[in-house]
């Protein structure tokens, strides 16, 4: 029995040596998981940025093909509209070719084919209205349908959850009130002020579609007399009555948004707005 225990302590040194060593691996795996997981934040960071720059470009080009279909050209000299929105996707940072390739867009489908509606629900709750103008009826319709159902959407009547209304944004300097007294009486108009950082400020203003022509003949007679009068948007859209609000990072969001870009990608598809949207004007269309 002595022996053994005798063997037993001169085993018990290297051991411990043994540990050791296990011990100083450990805190080398440790460091390579570190780097893991800073390389993790940085693609989640860049994912991000991505998903902003992605808003950004889809807004500014929702904005150049609505000024072009607003004015029916697609030339920046004829159209103020259309000059305008270029200016605030070049300051956005849009790049060059994105905003040419979104005129190419607005140019082939410029008056051409028929303008369909589509209406869909998105999580039991959200509204979606897609507006689309094609030259083969049965080809839209299927893509249309496709997306909806890769995205988990379906089709359905949702329509009493918008308004469609005439909207007008306008940059204008200290003779607002002017504006809006002229506008008014002409038309029924809600309204409501704005101001940028820069210093900027102006109006937005909605109205029923049909009266949207007499309202851009006010402005337009006005902005002759006002240098610092410029329309930034003019255009018959769709509104939700009741906005929703829309929580941030969830799969059902994300999922929306995915498929909200696949239908803003496909050249048959127009414009594109859901109950999601912001809305603080009410156009009184009784």
């Amino acid at each position: 029995m002595f022996p053994r225990v005798l063997q037993l302590g001169h085993v018990l040194p290297k051991a411990q040596k043994q540990f050791s060593l296990s011990l100083r691996s450990f805190s080398l795996t440790s460091t390579r998981f570190a780097g893991h997981n800073k390389w993790s934040k940085i693609k989640h960071r860049k994912g991000l940025e991505d998903a902003k720059k992605s808003k950004i470009y889809g807004k500014a080009a929702r904005d150049i093909i609505s000024a072009a279909k607003a004015s029916g050209t697609t030339n920046p000299e004829e159209n103020s509209l259309l000059a305008a929105a270029i200016r605030r996707a070049k300051d956005a940072g849009v790049p060059k070719e994105n905003i040419e390739s979104t005129l190419e867009r607005a140019e082939r489908t410029k008056g051409h084919g028929q303008a369909m509606l589509f209406e869909a629900i998105y999580n039991g709750t959200i509204g979606i209205i897609i507006e689309c103008r094609s030259d083969n009826v049965n080809r839209t319709v299927k893509r249309v349908k496709d997306l909806l159902t890769a995205y988990r959407a379906r089709p359905t009547p949702v329509k009493f959850m918008f308004q469609q209304r005439g909207y007008v944004k306008v940059r204008i300097g200290d003779d607002m009130e002017v504006l809006l007294d002229q506008v008014m009486n002409v038309c029924s108009i809600d309204f409501a002020e704005w101001n940028e950082e820069s210093g900027q400020r102006g109006v937005e203003l909605v109205c029923p579609p049909e009266d949207l022509s007499k309202v851009m003949k006010q402005i337009a007679d006005f902005a002759s007399t006002s240098p610092l009068c410029e329309v930034l948007a003019s255009e018959v859209n769709w509104a939700p009555l009741e906005p929703q609000e829309a929580e941030e990072d969830t799969e059902e969001m994300n999922y929306l948004e995915n498929l909200i870009e696949a239908l803003e990608e496909n050249d048959d598809v127009e414009r594109v707005y859901t109950t999601l949207e912001p809305n603080h004007l009410i156009a009184d269309v009784s």
